[in-house]
């Protein structure tokens, strides 16, 4: 299938040099690696560039209004054609005129764009879920002439060029006799008809660009990369015609505590020595929950994971939440006073059954290195 390179720079298909430039310096500022990091707008902005090089040259423009892809060789390579023909029955109709039928006028009126927003919100907004207002620029119908493109009373006619038909016919002499070629008309751009008397705010396309206030509802649960659709809140099409979707895509920022792993929270806990051999409690600012107090049993060892069920964030669907996971890291004092000193020697000598052991460092390292905490703290700061 030919790519739509109208729909890749979001302008209409007898789109001018000059709204081909305008649309295409319009996403190159949102998309370029240098303002953009994101690697989905690095790839978007590779697909608008060549979308920009194909319209804006004019065999190979002509080869898109012919439904084919210009850079797409793979289905005529083996006829010795290279690129421009959708298939064998668009190779029909260029070479005898209408192997595979006329096409006729494309009308005026067809679909809108989807468009796309992004949205930034925190680890509570993801939890609990939000309604928030965003401005969009997007198509709207002209309220002018409510999608007809026409001033006042008038009506479009029928194309002279083409007689209605959207497209013209050429004969050539050539080795293998008579050949027939069709295009689409250059005066009516294969519409088939022309506006004589064009709206005088939106020239004739039946929309315009203009800001306008959407409330948008986020549910609780949302992660980062998924997507909100908005129906028919996108860009009105090409002479009134219905209006694409919206799509809010979220992107969660960090939390200065929690690390997210889908459903599921993860935070460390520093425990004082003392603490994680006598036992004690810590209070946690859950996310959902506020201040809830976090057990540390007595004997605890650096690298448990002490759970609290039912404390995490809560499921898209379900509403089911997830657990909130603390990582404990125990805390040895640097510095000791005299009374320290004593007191520690004095435990020392209490158990003099603990001593230095030599151990392997696999489960050491396992247990440090491949728990899901750090691959997660990894995974958001790089260390």
């Amino acid at each position: 299938m030919a790519r739509d390179y109208y729909g890749l720079l979001g302008v209409s298909k007898g789109a001018s040099d000059a709204e081909l430039k305008r649309a295409y310096r319009k996403l190159a500022r949102e998309l370029h690696p240098d303002v953009n990091p994101d690697e989905e707008a690095q790839a978007r902005f590779k697909e608008i560039s060549v979308a920009y090089e194909v319209l804006t040259d004019p065999e190979k423009r002509r080869i898109v209004d012919l439904g084919g892809d210009p850079l797409d060789t793979a289905g005529a390579a083996g006829n010795g054609f290279a690129g421009g023909f959708g298939g064998l029955g668009d190779v029909f109709e260029a070479f005898f005129g209408g192997g595979g039928g006329s096409r006729g006028p494309t009308g005026r009126v067809r679909p809108g764009s989807d468009s796309l927003l992004r949205m930034r919100l925190d680890l509570t907004e993801c939890a609990t879920g939000v309604t928030k207002q965003v401005t969009v620029e997007t198509a709207v119908l002209c309220d002018r002439c409510h999608g007809k493109g026409t001033e006042g009373d008038s009506q479009p006619v029928s194309c002279d060029t083409c007689g209605g038909r959207g497209e013209v016919s050429s004969v050539q002499r050539s080795l293998l006799g008579q050949v027939m070629t069709s295009r689409p008309c250059p005066t009516c751009r294969g519409v088939g008809e022309v506006i004589p008397d064009p709206c005088h705010s939106c020239g004739g396309d039946g929309r315009v660009r203009a800001r306008r206030d959407i409330s948008v509802k986020i549910p609780a649960g949302v992660g980062d990369g998924m997507r909100v659709r908005l129906a028919a809140q996108g860009e009105v099409g090409p002479g009134g015609g219905p209006a694409g979707d919206l799509y809010v895509e979220v992107h969660e920022q960090a939390h200065d505590i929690f690390v997210r792993d889908g459903d599921d929270l993860h935070c460390t806990v520093e425990v004082p020595m003392v603490d994680a051999a006598l036992g004690t409690t810590v209070s946690v600012d859950a996310i959902l929950d506020g201040p809830t107090e976090l057990t540390i049993p007595a004997g605890t060892q650096p690298g448990s994971v002490t759970t609290l069920r039912g404390h995490g964030m809560p499921h898209l669907r379900s509403g089911v939440r997830g657990d909130l996971h603390a990582h404990i890291d125990v805390v040895v004092p640097e510095k000791l006073d005299s009374t320290d000193i004593d007191l520690l020697r004095k435990l020392k000598e209490h158990r003099g059954r603990d001593v230095a052991e030599v151990r392997s460092t696999h489960s050491a390292s396992q247990s440090s290195n491949g728990s899901i905490f750090s691959r997660l703290r990894e995974t958001f700061t790089g260390r």
